[in-house]
């Protein structure tokens, strides 16, 4: 066999090759998938089709993707119809709702005050006093002058520093109780308690019995000696001053509750009367303006003489 024969034949396999992917590449040109044969073309083919299939489901569709993640400009005005009208409903409940806490935060301060008081006097062998003051709440300023001297309540409370009373007998005679010789000899107790939009109230005896236990049925009070209120008590006899010992007070109080080292509790009037029941009555008010009538959240803190113990009746 001669050399051009040899070269001949090595070509053959590689012309042979070159024919076949000729033919491969007119099948998948010249026919769709659906009419391809052959293994190797049926692997080529599956493939061919996958890719086709991914594009076409990732491809973006900006109208239904709109819509889907969306909402129409008449659906959002039906909600906010819908949301103002729920506001307005319930807007006079959330404004009730929030009266009404402001009214039992106010009682159980006053609560807390004269518990305060009263724990102070035993812990500490002495005496201690509360006094309550009521000023115009429509002034900004505190203190002030102002008429009708409404609707801000401020209490004080003040202890002995050396355990005695610093006045003898029952306060059949006035007594100041921060005046001279006793400037230094009171001390105060934790800061002045403000609290807007509050009116003390001397109210009238209940006409109800329990159960339920609650401000109609509340226990009377035995007098209105025994009571801290507009008009109560009607002769009040002890007094102290803020700054306590000043010579220039900001404020004056005269209805007073004197606790002792053994938890015993008195209205502070010249009928000094150790009472079973003791009472202050508070309503709010809006501004510095006495309700014209009795308003809804009214209530009662009354305390037991005897034993000191408080509780809030709240109506």
């Amino acid at each position: 066999m001669d050399r051009e024969s040899l070269h001949t034949k090595a070509q053959r396999p590689s012309v042979v090759r070159r024919a076949d992917a000729q033919r491969a590449h007119a099948c998948l040109t010249d026919h769709p998938p659906s009419q391809r044969s052959g293994a190797a073309g049926r692997s080529l083919i599956t493939d061919h089709r996958s890719l086709s299939q991914r594009g076409r489901a990732s491809a973006p569709r900006p109208a239904v993707a709109l819509r889907e993640g969306g909402f129409t400009l008449l659906e959002l005005l039906i909600v906010v119809g819908i949301i103002g009208l729920l506001m307005v409903l319930i807007a006079p409940a959330f404004t009730y709702i929030k009266g009404g806490t402001d009214v039992t935060s106010a009682a159980y301060t006053i609560k807390g005050v004269l518990d305060t008081a009263r724990t102070y006097a035993k812990a500490n062998n002495t005496y201690t006093w509360v006094g309550f003051y009521e000023e115009n709440v429509a002034n900004p300023a505190s203190p002030n002058s102002d008429t009708p001297a409404v609707g801000r309540l401020v209490i004080s409370i003040i202890a002995s520093k050396d355990g005695t009373m610093l006045y003898t007998g029952n306060l059949s005679n006035s007594v100041i109780l921060d005046g001279p010789p006793n400037q230094t000899a009171l001390i105060q107790v934790g800061k002045l308690v403000k609290i807007d939009n509050l009116h003390l109230k001397t109210f009238a005896a209940p006409t109800s019995t329990p159960p339920p236990d609650n401000f109609v049925t509340r226990p009377a009070a035995t007098s209105t000696a025994a009571q801290i209120g507009d008009t109560a008590p009607p002769n009040p006899a002890l007094t102290f001053h803020y700054p306590v010992g000043s010579s220039s007070p900001q404020y004056t109080f005269v209805k007073v509750i004197q606790f002792s080292s053994r938890g015993e509790a008195v209205i502070t009037s010249s009928s000094y009367l150790l009472a079973p029941i003791s009472e202050i009555g508070v309503e709010p008010t809006h501004g510095a303006v006495v309700p014209a009538s009795t308003p809804a959240n009214i209530f009662a803190v009354q305390f037991n003489g005897f034993a000191g113990d408080v509780k809030v009746y709240r109506q």
